[in-house]
């Protein structure tokens, strides 16, 4: 059986919502296995484990979270050259426009000679005021419904040999 990795990090809950959305789309016909990890769980060796990945974080001062550059910081190097050409796919919880943290994991995913396999999924709060950013996000329904699409997407093309 395939194996997909999701690493997430979330403070307010929207990324950790996105991620488990991944997982449940992953995860529904059962083809493939699912390993969620917070990123200060996960490791390199879950990196080696695994087939296929989705990094999710939350849009932090225009970048990926400090916990998730941690993660790629504390796998980078033990995971070089061993992981190439297997898919990725992102998701962003921005409170602006996540851009910026999509592109800095498409560029970690470069290094790693990873291959996307979708744009990054990125959700906008539009959370702009020290209250609207710290306050616990709820993540809408068509959101979460095209983060499992995307699990699903994944899974599928793990199942199957596409990716």
């Amino acid at each position: 059986m395939r194996t997909l990795l999701i690493v997430y990090h979330t403070m307010t809950g929207g990324t950790m919502q996105m991620a488990r959305s991944a997982a449940a789309g992953a995860s529904a016909d059962g083809t493939v296995a699912v390993q969620l990890f917070h990123a200060r769980e996960a490791g390199p060796q879950d990196v080696l484990d695994a087939d296929g990945y989705i990094f999710a974080t939350p849009e932090n001062l225009a970048a990926i979270s400090g916990q998730m550059k941690d993660f790629f910081d504390r796998s980078y190097y033990p995971v070089l050259d061993r992981i190439n050409g297997r898919p990725y796919a992102t998701l962003v919880c921005a409170g602006s426009d996540g851009a910026n943290a999509a592109r800095q994991i498409d560029r970690i995913a470069t290094g790693w000679r990873l291959r996307r396999i979708a744009p990054p999924l990125i959700v906008c709060t539009h959370a702009q005021t020290t209250e609207a950013i710290l306050r616990p996000k709820q993540i809408a329904m068509e959101d979460l419904r095209r983060c499992g699409e995307l699990g699903a997407a994944m899974a599928a093309g793990l199942a199957m040999g596409i990716f």
